[in-house]
């Protein structure tokens, strides 16, 4: 069965190296006085007193000045040499857009004094925005943790760079600045859990129900299955004749729900699928549900291709099932990227159907631009309804169907919703355009693109529209 129950494969390796001097430090010096310190000269102070009645007693501070920096620059040959420390950066899980990730720092120490440690991480700003800083506590000869979070905002493929330390001894008089180089491309992908999520609920819908338990029920399918004895209630059409003639009584075809179909996914990367809608653009909503998709029609047995397109073919990937082939899904879809220009529609179709020359279902998540024309993918969505079954998936803009919907109370208020509402009219009348064509074309919410998407897919089985 394919899925993504072994999150352990998509979690980015372990980054490991030795510390060594910090590039930015080789023109200066790379120890300085600790907090501690500072304290110590503060308190030497107190002979500042006794130094207006007798100033021989200013020696006395001298003295505590001279011994304080004694005491330092001991502490300093105490601290450990940056060859003796290794940094690792270790991942508990993948790297999932919209998904809280936690990344431990492990500080191990081959010396013989403990150290107190402040590691900041080199993070990608699509990971985090604020600097990633830890602080760490490794025994002698023995090792320390600490962890921060991430949140990934944006996929693809992240560059992680070096994870700068400053350390102390436990005593806090001096302290050494080092770095790692745990220089790391690690790739952000759709959310995964969303798919989960959307196989889970598959399980308990019908068709598995029919699919796992073996149960075939009439009119679910035009694919044969098996022949038996005419019941009451049996559509005459599904009589076999032949059959019937050689046993002397009726006998009935079986049918069950077609496997290995072909669904393509057509995913537009052009500009209209960067508008953000509550923190994710809408490219975002149309990667995230097409994994949702893909683990759903690979469990069903259908073979999954995928084409993502802008002003040229971004990623393509041949129909195909199994395990391995949802992870090439997995890896593709992360590095689906939106682009400021607008998508050319008519080379995703010509490909499309150069690629796919038997009837397929084409899902085609896109969006549409306001002009007073034809929009370009409205053409080429009709050329393909000829050859494939098209399900043409329009992302709404809740924003624009709130304003549409709502009482204007001003004058102004009343020229945006007048506009407001001759945008979703005509996207209702190219909708209806594409329905009269034989295509499927239906406007999804953003928030429940993945859960839609995969009621129609599951409606499209069991009606056998395919």
């Amino acid at each position: 069965m394919p899925d993504l129950r072994e999150p352990a494969r998509l979690v980015p390796p372990m980054a490991s190296a030795r510390a060594s001097p910090d590039p930015g430090t080789r023109t200066r010096l790379a120890f300085s006085f600790g907090p501690r310190f500072f304290l110590i000269l503060l308190v030497g102070l107190v002979w500042l007193g006794p130094g207006w009645i007798e100033p021989r007693s200013l020696f006395a501070m001298v003295l505590w000045d001279a011994l304080a920096l004694g005491v330092w620059a001991w502490d300093l040959l105490r601290l450990p040499r940056p060859a003796q420390l290794e940094l690792r950066r270790i991942w508990n899980a993948p790297a999932a857009l919209g998904s809280p990730s936690r990344i431990e720092i492990e500080l191990i120490n081959a010396a013989r004094v403990s150290i107190f440690a402040e590691a900041t991480d080199d993070v990608p700003r699509a990971l985090r925005t604020e600097p990633a800083t830890v602080e760490i506590r490794a025994g002698a000869g023995s090792s320390g943790r600490a962890a921060y979070s991430v949140m990934p905002v944006e996929r693809g493929d992240a560059r992680f760079g070096r994870v700068f330390l400053r350390y102390q001894t436990l005593l806090r008089l001096a302290e050494r600045w080092t770095s790692a180089d745990l220089t790391q491309t690690v790739r952000v992908y759709p959310n995964l859990g969303e798919s989960k999520r959307q196989t889970v609920y598959l399980i308990r819908s019908r068709q598995v129900e029919l699919e796992k338990r073996l149960k075939r029920q009439r009119g679910l399918g035009r694919e044969f299955e098996s022949l038996r004895e005419y019941r009451q209630g049996d559509d005459w059409r599904d009589i076999c004749w032949t059959a019937t003639a050689r046993r002397r009584h009726l006998v009935t075809k079986v049918y069950q729900v077609e496997r290995s179909q072909v669904v393509w996914l057509v995913i537009d990367a052009g500009r209209l699928l960067r508008a953000r809608v509550r923190g994710l653009s809408k490219l975002d909503y149309a990667v995230n549900a097409a994994l949702s998709l893909a683990h759903v029609a690979l469990y069903s047995g259908d073979r999954v291709g995928l084409l993502s397109y802008g002003r040229k073919l971004q990623q393509r990937l041949g129909p195909g099932r199994g395990t391995p082939h949802l992870r090439a899904l997995v890896e593709h879809l992360a590095l689906v990227r939106g682009e400021p220009s607008e998508a050319d529609h008519g080379r995703a179709a010509e490909t499309l159907l150069a690629a796919q020359k038997r009837r397929s279902l084409i899902i085609w998540l896109t969006d549409l631009a306001e002009t007073p024309a034809t929009p370009d993918v409205i053409e080429s969505a009709l050329q393909m309804t000829t050859r494939h079954l098209v399900l043409f998936g329009l992302i709404s803009q809740p924003d624009l169907v709130q304003l549409a919907n709502r009482s204007p109370q001003t004058e102004n208020e009343m020229y945006r919703h007048v506009a407001a509402q001759e945008m979703v009219q005509r996207r209702d009348i190219l909708l209806r355009r594409l329905r009269q064509q034989g295509a499927l074309a239906v406007e999804f919410e953003p928030g429940r693109l993945s859960t839609a998407l995969v009621n129609h897919y599951l409606e499209i089985k069991e009606r056998s529209l395919l």
